[in-house]
Formats: structure tokens, sequence, C-alpha cells
């Protein structure tokens, strides 16, 4: 009894799962313009506003960071190691949703700032927790928060192995950061040319009610 108990709850808590995934939004199609991405999913722009005005990591930067770990995919994670091409084993770290945060660091955050109920599957949460993180990485190793190639190195290294230089010898890493601040770049051009529209979208933003 007590066998079919724990499959029952198994099975629904893998469907609850399941319907979070499905519920959430689908990556945008064109993730090389921050314009098209904030058109398809307005309320993303409202969270990396409120995040950037929390924390100063700019909107841009902020975008920049969950295409390069996500693609803008809310229940990622890593792919599992393959045994002999087909025996499923352990997946190489705890990393998930929209900004890849490892489960030590997201326990800090939640416990920090984000509270229990806080998600990496929910953009709200992601990009706030991308914000605090490099307010972090800027109080502890001097990073400007205008400087998404070193924030990102920080990001994937911790503030600890930034300093120490661990990034130096991994050329995939320098690599991605470069991506991402040439990324971040582009975003904020484009950014630049459409942001009104978001940010006066509903009937009481006008006049000096518009951020």
């Amino acid at each position: 009894m007590r066998a079919l108990l724990r499959a029952g709850l198994l099975a629904a808590g893998l469907a609850l799962l399941s319907g979070c995934a499905a519920l959430a939004p689908s990556p945008p199609q064109d993730q090389s313009n921050l314009c098209e991405i904030f058109r398809e999913q307005p309320r993303w722009y409202d969270y990396a506003r409120a995040s950037e005005e929390r924390w100063g990591t700019p909107i841009a930067t902020q975008m920049a960071f969950i295409q390069q770990e996500s693609s803008f995919q809310s229940h990622v994670r890593p792919p599992r190691k393959r045994y002999l091409g087909f025996i499923p084993g352990p997946r190489p770290s705890s990393a998930r949703g929209y900004a890849q945060a490892l489960d030590p660091v997201w326990g800090e955050y939640r416990e920090a700032q984000g509270g229990t109920l806080a998600r990496r599957s929910h953009m709200k949460h992601a990009t706030d927790f991308i914000g605090w993180y490099n307010a972090r990485s800027q109080r502890q190793a001097g990073i400007s928060l205008r400087n998404p190639e070193h924030l990102y190195l920080a990001y994937h290294e911790g503030a600890g192995g930034y300093q120490r230089g661990t990034w130096r010898g991994k050329p995939a890493v320098q690599r991605a950061a470069l991506q991402v601040a040439a990324r971040a770049g582009r975003y904020q051009a484009q950014l630049a040319s459409c942001e009104a529209e978001f940010q006066c979208r509903r009937f009481y933003q006008v006049g000096p009610f518009c951020r």
C-alpha cells in the first residue's frame, strides 16, 4: 500500500512539473532582436526593468545573459551524461531555468532576497537573480555593472574564481563572455529604438507617469 501511495505521489509530482513546463512561455522566435523579444513577451520588459532599478544591471545585459544561458527556455537543464551511448547518468551540474542558476547560489539568493516561492523557471525571478548576482560581483570583485564581459566571467566562475583568474585557462568561457558582451551591445542599441513602446503601453502610463 505504501509503495502504491509513493508511486501515486511521484506520478502526481511529474504531472505537475509537466503542466508547469507546458504553461511556460515559448522561447522567442527571433532572439537576435530585443525589441521583438519584448513584443512577444512584454512582461519580460517589466521584470528586467524592475531588476535594473533594484540592482543596477542594464536590461540589455540581463537579457543577453539569459539568451546565453538558456536561449529563453524556462525549464532547461544540462543534458545527462550517457554511458555506452544510451544509459542515462547524472547531470554535470544542478543548473536550471532561464538563468541556469546552480542549487547552492540559488539557495543563497532565495534566503537573502527571493523568498521561498522564487522559481528559476519564472522570468521575474531569473532577472532579479541576475541583478542580485551582478551586484554581488560588483561589490566583491569591483566589476562595473556596465562591463557585461567581465560580469559574465564572474557569473560563470564566481567572484573568487574571477579574482583568481580561473577563466584565463578556459577559452570556451572567454568566448561566451565576448558573445554576451556583443549581444548586450546589440540589445542596448535595439532597445533604445523601441523602449517607449513598453514604458507607456498601459492606459495610465502617460505624461509624468511614463517611466
